[in-house]
């Protein structure tokens, strides 16, 4: 077992990183469990998810969007307010009708699929919505951004017949690989299935719990994946593949999951027409690849110790001038790397470089160039790197296409 020291805890502590980088705040007008994101913070939560879309729209995701209440009778049919009651925010309209916050997506997803009938030649469909639910936690649970009553799902819900279920889960390991090597997570699998000794936890029969269960365990079998199995961590209508990353100090988290659900279809009644013209049942794969903005933002922060990749940083270039009489050309420096969309800070204070360069360091930012006598006369700029130190003297052309090439490739 990895054992991390205390300060070495306390330098990975992604409430300490996020107050230093200006990322979320808590008021306690707003309440605990509700972060606040300042436009730094915004700005992260944002390029993480274009990031999941531009990974989901390769494999044929379309984008929907749904009311953040519902009336109790949607939660009745799906299960989850006989279940889940008492994690519900509930409150009644002003006629007196039930309403509930949505603790989740996928019940209203249902309602756009079943909107018409589906014919088998548009299956699979397959939706993606990034928004937020609400669950009504306890508040000694609540803590930082890894347990919050706002959470930001980026989650998707593939609606597809039974022998689409593998090559579906397939393309959406296929994503979450990719997502989660791009920061250098190693990761493995957790096959969360429902325990036998706790039925009234679920919904459906043994039989569908078997069928789906069984049919993660070849998908995680031909995937030759790395997993254990765990009783009782199942979702409340289907068997779970759960993600679990190593950070950069060996600590594991969950992440990702994908979730296998032959019981919603059943109590929403969701099916097809089949080539045959008969109604045939359907499947619904449930995958959020962030699990929850929120968490995931912690999780990563701890793991890079707030030093983001240049892609992701909020700002990627901080230009120095050195004195007053080199802010005119540092100011156009800093307009030509905005005009290629890059996010550029300029420091034209009167303090020294020296502190100009600190606190630069302190925050993280991946580059800076500093522009003094020999920089305005050669119209280049000295290039510094976060991770690599001192590069040198550079053209700006060459300054440009560099940074954007690091962006574009995420390294």
């Amino acid at each position: 077992m990895n054992k991390n020291t205390p300060q070495e805890l306390q330098d990975h502590d992604h409430r300490k990183i996020g107050k230093e980088l200006d990322l979320f705040t808590f008021s306690d007008l707003v309440g605990s469990g509700l972060p606040l994101w300042t436009p730094r913070g915004t700005l992260i939560r944002q390029e993480l998810d274009r990031y999941v879309w531009e990974l989901r729209a390769r494999y044929g995701y379309e984008r929907v969007t749904i009311p953040h209440i519902t009336k109790r009778d949607l939660y009745e049919t799906s299960g989850h307010w006989g279940k889940f009651g008492d994690d519900l925010f509930k409150f009644s309209s002003r006629e007196g009708r039930e309403y509930a916050l949505k603790p989740m997506n996928c019940p209203h997803h249902t309602q756009i699929f079943a909107r018409r009938p589906m014919s088998y030649r548009e299956m699979p469909q397959r939706y993606a919505e990034t928004t937020m639910v609400y669950r009504d936690e306890q508040s000694g649970e609540l803590g930082g951004l890894t347990r919050v009553l706002s959470i930001t799902q980026d989650d998707s819900h593939v609606f597809c017949r039974t022998p689409q279920i593998k090559e579906e889960f397939m393309h959406i390991w296929d994503i979450v690989d990719t997502f989660y090597r791009t920061f250098g997570f190693t990761l493995n699998v957790r096959l969360s299935f429902h325990n036998p000794n706790t039925p009234e936890k679920y919904i459906g029969t043994p039989e569908v719990w078997k069928n789906a269960e069984n049919a993660l365990r070849e998908i995680a079998r031909e995937r030759g994946a790395d997993s254990i199995e765990v009783l009782g961590e199942a979702a409340l209508y289907g068997p779970k593949l759960d993600f679990m990353a190593t950070d950069s100090i060996g600590r594991k988290h969950q992440v990702a999951t994908i979730q296998l659900d032959l019981n919603l279809p059943e109590r929403f009644d969701l099916t097809c027409i089949n080539e045959r013209g008969e109604r045939e049942r359907i499947a619904i794969i449930h995958s959020a690849i962030m699990g929850s903005i929120e968490r995931f933002t912690a999780v990563l922060l701890e793991h890079l110790k707030g030093a983001f990749p240049l892609w992701l940083s909020p700002v990627q270039v901080v230009v120095l001038p050195i004195t007053e009489k080199h802010i005119g050309y540092a100011r156009e420096v800093t307009e030509a790397l905005k005009s290629k969309r890059l996010r550029v800070d300029i420091d034209d204070s009167s303090e020294t470089l020296g502190k100009k360069i600190r606190l630069v360091k302190l925050e993280k930012t991946p580059y800076f160039v500093v522009i003094g006598d020999e920089e305005v006369e050669s119209k280049r700029v000295t290039l510094e790197s976060r991770d690599s130190g001192k590069i040198g003297a550079i053209a700006l052309d060459a300054l440009i296409e560099r940074l954007a090439a690091e962006v574009e490739s995420k390294k």
